[in-house]
């Protein structure tokens, strides 16, 4: 496989570790234990910005690169993967925006409440430029005749 396709697919996965993180994250803070001291000094944004910069950041970066390395040519697995990466995040940022209403009144910040939806709207942008990937012809390479 060419260098792109491996950076599409590690782009991929991050985009859904990123998910997963956040709904992770989210319902911790609905299903709180009672026993666990650092509770009372538990603060949910600087783990989130922590996220955003392990998961959603590289993957965006690395989505990128992709399409500028692929756009010359086209190529529709690269397109799709990055298409699936955006509509994963999409999904995973939506099922943590339905788990607002049920967190504890302690954790609901800023942050909490618009990084779902902040990254559902980038998410479009990630699946269009995938969709253009793979809508993307092949240039045909001029004869030479001498």
């Amino acid at each position: 496989m060419a260098i792109e396709k491996w950076l599409a697919i590690t782009s991929m996965g991050l985009f859904v570790m990123f998910a997963g993180e956040i709904i992770s994250v989210y319902n911790f803070m609905i299903y709180v234990p009672e026993n666990i001291e650092f509770i009372q000094v538990f603060e949910p944004d600087p783990k989130i910005f922590q996220f955003i910069s392990i998961g959603v950041a590289p993957a965006g970066i690395l989505a990128a690169v992709s399409y500028i390395m692929s756009k010359q040519y086209g190529s529709k697995s690269i397109g799709s993967m990055i298409m699936i990466g955006g509509v994963m995040m999409f999904i995973g940022m939506y099922v943590s925006y339905s788990m607002l209403d049920k967190i504890n009144e302690n954790y609901l910040t800023d942050v909490v409440m618009y990084v779902p939806i902040l990254f559902m709207v980038l998410s479009v942008p990630v699946i269009s430029v995938g969709f253009f990937l793979t809508k993307q012809k092949k240039k045909r390479p001029k004869k030479e005749y001498f």
